[in-house]
């Protein structure tokens, strides 16, 4: 995806390369190792005499860099204090990666080791997935990169040792490792300004993946032909906008998928800018509302991961994208549209446009070849009051798919809440004038309010629908941190790896 701006050159962030050694901790050839410590368990007999170890600490987070005397040992080890081996779980195992992450860049190595703790597979995993998000950076619109010159630089490699070596491990951290990358390419997407990423930016990022992945076909359809399907929404929220609106459609067709397998379809939000229309925001923090495109950044760089991981599932990717301005054509409060589907819609709040946009994408989906259908979208403000940034919110028809979500979201840490569905929360979606509404006139309920709405546009098929205006940005995780997260990838192929391994079992 490279692009050029003032002719300056950025390119795709540079991945991690992970690999588990067979060989030894103490003879690791990585620069820095880490060995996670346990409170009231001892270090390994070979760090027992080394300087400093008297200074370690077990307390989870606590560090200690030690200094080997050993000819053949590594020359530094970070004892990372790891707490209570019983509150021990993939999460504290990332957020310990991240701090071996920081570690790393200070010392500039260019290979980090950890032995991992306990060994097993899903411990290695979060390791592996933790240390390419903690080492991601966005620095390649400035001038100088990293003008401060205090992190230092990331390391390039990560050796896992101590890893059980039965089962899949090997498999299981390649596709933990994978889906950090994409999780880091959809972050690139999120950081970009919107002079940069705009509708056909994703377009053209859309149009490399199918390039790079022979089982993936492309199609664009473009502002005249969504007019003229009937597309209402898209057109009324690009209306303001010089920049055309888009449907983005990726669909991925493995030969190996079962002949009688179902197509799933990932349905990504892109509002590349949300001013909110004529419905303006507030100015304060405006310039963030560039992640408006988050859903649209996980569902393309899910898809490309996916693909590159050969799972057997095939997946319909359908990304409106648009940007939302105040301009002389834009719409109003007031106005009335007709989705896709037919039914109208009193567009009573332009700065809720996003339910607009997805409603016509669902339609398009259900219409051509979808099975099951998940949305991600950064769709609402109160799911941020009801869940923070810790979950993202899950709603739907189709209990088996909202479950399977939640799983996927509890072994990615990307994790998800299931919320209820109410006819009653349909009822406050219902227009004056028009069928619907796309603002509840009271302030109740309001993620769960959009969710009854799109469910008015799935054309019955099974749904879910994951609102990630809490999750996609400013998280705070200490190996993600403040800014874009790319929440949203790695559970959607965790989701997609799933739902192939059922149709395979002919579940």
């Amino acid at each position: 995806m490279p692009g050029k701006l003032q002719g300056r050159t950025y390119n795709l962030p540079r991945p991690v390369q992970v690999s588990i050694d067979t060989g030894a901790a103490e003879t690791t050839p990585a620069g820095l190792l880490c060995v996670g410590i346990f409170d009231g368990e001892d270090l390994p007999d070979w760090l027992a005499g080394a300087p400093g170890a008297d200074d370690v600490r077990t307390a989870a987070k606590k560090l200690t860099v030690l200094r080997p005397q050993a000819e053949a040992a590594p020359p530094r080890v970070l004892v990372v204090g790891l707490g209570n081996r019983e509150d021990f779980d993939a999460e504290r195992a990332r957020a310990a990666a991240s701090l071996g992450v920081k570690q790393a860049a200070r010392y500039e190595v260019e290979a980090l080791a950890w032995e991992v703790p306990g060994g097993a597979a899903a411990t290695a995993c979060a390791i592996a997935g933790a240390t390419i998000l903690a080492a991601y950076r966005f620095d390649r619109l400035k001038s100088r990169p990293d003008p401060d010159g205090d992190r230092g630089a990331d390391p390039k490699a990560l050796l896992l040792h101590g890893v059980d070596e039965g089962g899949d491990a090997a498999e299981l951290v390649a596709v933990a490792a994978a889906a950090a990358e994409g999780a880091n390419r959809a972050r690139d997407l999120q950081n970009l300004p919107a002079n940069i990423a705009d509708p056909s930016y994703l377009a053209e990022r859309a149009r490399a993946i199918a390039a790079e992945h022979a089982e993936i076909g492309l199609e664009i359809i473009g502002a005249e032909e969504l007019a003229g399907l009937g597309m209402g929404g898209l057109a009324a929220v690009g209306a303001g906008s010089a920049k055309e609106p888009l449907l983005i459609v990726l669909r991925y067709e493995p030969a190996a998928a079962p002949d009688a397998g179902e197509t799933l379809a990932i349905v990504g939000k892109a509002v590349t800018f949300d001013t909110g229309g004529i419905s303006l925001k507030p100015s304060a923090s405006m310039q963030e509302m560039k992640m408006d495109m988050s859903g649209g950044a996980a569902a393309l760089e899910a898809t490309a991961t996916i693909a590159a991981l050969g799972i057997p599932l095939r997946v319909l990717t359908v990304v409106p994208a648009v940007e939302n301005m105040p301009g002389g054509n834009a719409t109003r409060p007031g106005d009335v549209i007709t989705q896709l589907n037919g039914r109208t819609v009193e567009v009573n709040n332009t700065d809720a446009e996003g339910r607009l946009i997805l409603a016509d994408a669902l339609t398009w989906a259900a219409r051509n070849g979808a099975d099951r259908m998940v949305d991600l979208a950064t769709l609402t403000g109160a799911v941020v009051v009801a869940l923070g940034s810790t979950f993202a919110a899950v709603a739907g028809t189709d209990d088996e798919l909202a479950d399977a979500i939640v799983a996927a979201g509890e072994l990615t840490g990307e994790l998800a809440w299931r919320m209820p569905m109410h006819p009653e929360y349909l009822e406050l979606m219902k227009g004056t004038v028009a069928d619907l509404s796309n603002a509840a006139p009271k302030r109740k309920a309001g993620a769960l309010t959009a969710a009854a709405f799109l469910g008015e546009f799935v054309e019955g098929k099974p749904w879910a629908h994951v609102d990630i205006a809490g999750t996609a940005w400013d998280v705070g995780r200490p190996y993600v941190g403040k800014g874009p997260s790319g929440y949203g990838v790695r559970l959607l192929v965790e989701l997609a790896r799933r739902l192939a391994a059922e149709g395979t079992d002919g579940g």
